[in-house]
């Protein structure tokens, strides 16, 4: 067996390559299930590049960061297939949780998907080092399916059970605590065995190729990182709402039966709107977010609870995920088998879809 070494300074890269990706492909979808068709499956795809490419070039950093006493190399075929077998297996996670009902089992299968995607990158990854061969023992490999499953499980369960920005925050430490942990139990129960020297076939990759392309693939991490954290700073400043700000409504002055007090959570404290300043109000697993001209506020309230209670007001189910009041509407466009409502002038909803199924009632709500 061949002794190894790390490089600390690698492997510090690597948790950061691992954190900074989890933020990114965890927060870009972040209000995913307001957009239409078409972008929402740009956002997706996205995002499974950024997570599975993050698990990639996790992986290989710290692999640059493994020291033997004998020259090794990778197969350039092996190594691309491991990149490509980790965004699809991600990309399937995120099209379940962000395509059809949020369930709690959709989530707990999307940990899952992603869980098999790390094991299935990493060792299709080591599968390609060339020169030396790789010896695994049955209780590290045992370790590593349970941690990954366990742990990336508990990342999209914070992270999608309620689509708050701390969950996020916190579900992408998980994240990537969990791609840096898996590596690393994985690699405990690893060794390695010198193979004699024979002519090399294929094309294949020194660490000196592979340290460019994962720089390259880090750079563009990074990058997309500090764009979307960008975003993500915004967005926090205006869901966090100032309660103070907001008009709270005395039941004395609710003359119209239809307009009903909706709460809404924010800083440990309840408070409330009326119902015909919503804008809209979108699904969010048991809950909703409404949107409000102050922002888009959490309501504890479960959307066929606020069907039930809007039921004589001017909202209207566009969508199984979305009620529209249809007295902020702006705009309507038709669409092949769908449309849009639109919502000029609200700077925290620009449209809503509207789905096939409930095009004609709300064509009809709207006097079309």
């Amino acid at each position: 067996m061949l002794e190894h070494g790390h490089n600390y300074y690698l492997l510090l890269a690597a948790l950061a390559v691992a954190l900074m990706s989890g933020f990114t492909g965890l927060s870009l979808t972040q209000g995913a299930s307001a957009m239409g068709i078409a972008r929402r499956k740009l956002v997706v795809s996205m995002s499974a590049i950024a997570l599975g490419g993050g698990i990639w070039s996790m992986h290989f950093v710290a692999m640059l960061a493994m020291t033997l006493p004998v020259p090794f190399h990778y197969n350039a075929l092996v190594t691309m297939v491991s990149a490509l077998v980790a965004i699809l297996i991600t990309g399937t996670a995120l099209l379940l949780v962000h395509f059809g009902e949020r369930t709690t089992q959709r989530i707990k299968l999307a940990g899952l998907c992603v869980g098999c995607g790390i094991l299935a990158m990493h060792y299709v990854g080591m599968s390609g080092i060339q020169d030396v061969k790789t010896v695994y023992s049955t209780a590290g490999v045992v370790m590593a399916i349970i941690a990954s499953l366990g742990l990336c499980m508990t990342s999209f369960w914070i992270s999608y059970g309620r689509r708050g920005s701390r969950n996020i925050l916190l579900g992408t430490v998980v994240f990537g605590t969990t791609v840096f942990a898996v590596h690393f139990i994985a690699m405990m129960g690893t060794d390695f065995v010198p193979l004699e020297a024979g002519p090399s076939t294929g094309l294949w990759l020194s660490n000196e190729a592979l340290a460019f392309g994962v720089t390259l693939t880090s750079f563009v991490i990074s990058g997309a990182f500090l764009l979307v954290g960008v975003t993500f700073a915004t967005r926090l400043c205006d869901v966090e709402v100032d309660p103070t700000q907001l008009e709270i409504p005395r039941p004395a002055l609710a003359v119209n039966p239809a307009v009903i007090r909706i709460p809404h959570e924010s800083n440990g404290q309840t408070h409330f709107v009326q119902s015909d300043t919503v804008a809209a109000i979108q699904a969010e697993g048991r809950y909703t977010n409404l949107y409000h001209h102050s922002g888009r506020l959490f309501c504890p309230w479960s959307i066929t609870e606020l069907e039930r209670k809007l039921e004589k007001s001017s909202f209207v189910k566009g969508h199984r995920s979305y009620l529209v009041n249809t007295d902020h509407v702006t705009s309507f466009e038709r669409k092949k088998d769908n449309g849009l409502c639109f919502f000029e002038g609200n700077a925290h909803l620009d449209h809503v879809p509207v789905s096939r199924s409930y095009i004609k009632h709300m064509r009809e709500s709207l006097g079309l």
